[in-house]
């Protein structure tokens, strides 16, 4: 596996853990060269499924992608580790292969990981929904955050 860092091919496994009830496992590996730590996933390859973007362009499902989404979204939040994060993208792979064969819309994955997002933090709730909505003032952003119950009245 090369190292995202310095791109040296030597490195060693440090730990091991069965991810979505088994189907994969997520690697933590740390390179020989620089010492840097990253991981990787090892899975089973499900049917080829596709992304209907918004354009109307199609493209490969990319979990790579809806991995970094919703880290950006969850930056800095003391509660959310990267196992909460490994488990919200297992579970919204679980529910887009669920609910589609082949083509699922950006759409549809930006509501999923938006309900799941909002189960497990508002503020990295917020964050996604309000790239992924593309709000266009700062009252789009105000009613977002009403809605969620807390208003600007709350402290």
């Amino acid at each position: 596996m090369r190292c995202p860092l310095c791109t040296c091919q030597d490195d060693k496994v440090v730990d091991s853990r069965a991810v979505k009830d088994g189907a994969g496992v997520r690697r933590r590996r740390e390179c020989l060269n620089c010492g840097h730590r990253f991981s990787t996933y090892e899975g089973i390859v499900q049917a080829e499924l596709k992304v209907k973007k918004r354009s109307g362009d199609i493209k490969d499902f990319d979990r790579d992608s809806l991995r970094m989404g919703i880290e950006k979204a969850c930056w800095k939040r003391p509660h959310i580790d990267d196992e909460a994060i490994d488990q919200m993208v297992n579970k919204v792979i679980s529910d887009i292969e669920s609910k589609f064969e082949k083509i699922v819309p950006s759409r549809d994955i930006g509501f999923i990981v938006m309900k799941e997002l909002k189960k497990l933090d508002e503020v990295a709730y917020v964050r996604f929904a309000s790239v992924y909505k593309e709000f266009k003032d700062i009252d789009e952003f105000i009613e977002e955050i009403r809605s969620l119950g807390g208003g600007a009245n709350r402290q």
